[in-house]
């Protein structure tokens, strides 16, 4: 038998009992006996754990300072609703129970007596599981949170511990900076990159698992969820990522700015490179974000197709349509139905007698090339009206703003538009207002020189004849107008001016 070192084998003795301690609560709860109202068993340790992990949920959520008695009886009762017949005052009890034991009422230490092999004596271990966090005078609520023992408790727990693992990491590394433990803080931030990498080859292997696995809908849905919940999870701890970074920025300009001795100039040093390689788990982190949104984009909607084809190449049509129909006798309204999915849409050809009166293609014998060609088509004799329509309302509207443009109170399309919803609303409500201004802005600036550029029946045509020898100037301001419930615009500067060359042509008269 080979030699065993004893003092290896017990070296940590006491840590590993410490673990065995911190769950003597859970233990505790287990020996309590509470009956609901038809006579069932409370699972009194299981709502110890759901009350530690509402705890801790509350904790991630940035609520944990408003946690009272009060959330927690209610959160059991909305858990254990489809479970036991509790009413609200009995959930209370269990409640002030469950709390007593986490937190003793004389707001003492749990205590864990044994023997410690490794110093061979007698040992006591000290722990909180939950404590005191703020007091509303107000409203006489006292508030709760997880202490570190109560974090440890949960991170004891092996489902618990493997889904949430790098959000318990964050935890952890903000309470060791703050402490001051740079050392044991690097280590935590290297212990989260492997849970990164770990979890990106888990989902890795996942891709291929769902395509091979989904064999019916409640797979895929239960696939389908599980990645959801993922996606949710990592966004929250990316989240926490950008705050530990700007609580380590802040912690190293405090170091910094102080007077930097020996053991202060390693902690500066130790706080770069947590910086540096939480950085580097962040951008790791941000690609498992990415790997979970293609896995939930694409990987499952190729499982659905696969699904599909698997249920196509499942059909038999010889045994699910041929022999139901030749195997018993059916109703004609049950045959149409069965066989309908299989049949063609219904074509009927047709021929009028009408058509003998129709013009005759009569053709000349010619060369191919010469007897085939296409027809100019010509510009639509609707469309030319519509465009002179348009014109005479686009020269209408420019004509009434001209009107009120020589008041010189308008600057503006929103001082036009306030004046309109008092004296013509109706205006406001069609369509060509709103396209009319918008193509002002776009050919902006406009003067009647422009007319060269258009034929006879433009639709600016009218609104040069009322622009005369000038020329509109629009340009777009920032706010956004909104008159009526179909339509908005932006809101535009409009100036009216002389064009440059008459200007020139004024000052030669005068000189």
């Amino acid at each position: 038998m080979e030699t065993i070192n004893i003092k290896s084998l017990t070296s940590g003795y006491r840590d590993r009992m410490r673990r065995l301690a911190l769950m003597d609560p859970l233990d505790e709860l287990a020996g309590k006996r509470t009956k609901d109202r038809h006579g069932l068993d409370v699972d009194m340790r299981g709502l110890g754990m759901l009350t530690l992990l509402f705890f801790f949920e509350r904790r991630l959520s940035r609520r944990a300072y408003q946690t009272s008695r009060k959330d927690v009886t209610e959160f059991l009762l909305r858990v254990t609703a489809d479970t036991y017949d509790i009413s609200f005052s009995q959930m209370e009890k269990i409640t002030n129970d469950l709390m007593e034991v986490f937190r003793p009422v004389d707001g003492k230490k749990r205590r864990y007596q044994f023997f410690n092999w490794e110093m061979k004596e007698e040992d006591e271990i000290s722990y909180t599981i939950i404590k005191d966090n703020g007091f509303d005078t107000k409203t006489t609520t006292q508030f709760y949170t997880l202490d570190e023992d109560g974090l440890e408790l949960l991170f004891a727990t092996k489902e618990f511990y493997s889904e949430f693992q790098i959000s318990i990491n964050q935890l952890l590394l903000k309470q060791q900076i703050n402490k001051g433990q740079f050392h044991d803080a690097l280590r935590q931030v290297r212990e989260m990159e492997l849970n990164v990498m770990t979890l990106v080859e888990r989902f890795e292997k996942m891709r291929q698992e769902i395509v091979r696995s989904i064999i019916s809908d409640q797979t895929f849905e239960r696939y389908k969820q599980l990645i959801e919940e993922a996606y949710e999870r990592f966004e929250r701890e990316d989240e926490e990522f950008n705050t530990l970074k700007q609580f380590i920025q802040e912690t190293r300009d405090t170091l910094y700015s102080e007077n930097l001795k020996q053991k202060e100039t390693e902690s500066y040093e130790l706080i770069h490179r947590i910086g540096n390689e939480l950085d580097d788990v962040h951008y790791e982190h941000t690609r498992l974000i990415e790997l979970t949104a293609q896995l939930r984009n694409t990987a499952i909607a190729t499982a659905q197709e696969s699904l599909y084809y698997t249920g196509v190449q499942s059909f038999n049509f010889e045994k699910d349509i041929v022999a139901t129909i030749l195997g018993r006798p059916l109703s004609p309204d049950i045959m149409r139905g069965i066989t309908h999915p299989f049949l063609k849409v219904e074509q009927n050809p047709t021929w009028s007698l009408l058509t003998v009166l129709a013009d005759q293609n009569i053709m000349e014998e010619r060369s191919e090339q010469e007897s085939y060609h296409f027809i100019e088509a010509a510009e639509d004799t609707a469309q030319q009206e519509y465009r002179k329509w348009l014109g005479e309302k686009y020269g209408a509207l420019m004509e009434k703003f001209l009107e009120a443009y020589e008041t010189g109170e308008i600057n503006s399309l929103r001082d036009w538009m306030d004046e309109l919803q008092t004296n013509e609303p109706n205006l406001l409500s069609k369509r060509y207002f709103y396209s009319f201004w918008l193509f002002m802005h776009q050919t902006s600036p406009i003067h009647q020189d422009d007319v060269a550029g258009h034929d006879s029946e433009t639709i600016l045509k009218y609104v040069f004849e009322q622009i005369g020898h000038k020329q509109l100037i629009v340009t777009e301001l920032d706010d956004v107008i909104r008159y009526h419930d179909h339509y908005s615009i932006q809101n535009m500067k409009i100036t009216i001016e002389p064009l440059p060359q008459v200007n020139d042509k004024l000052d030669m008269q005068n000189e």
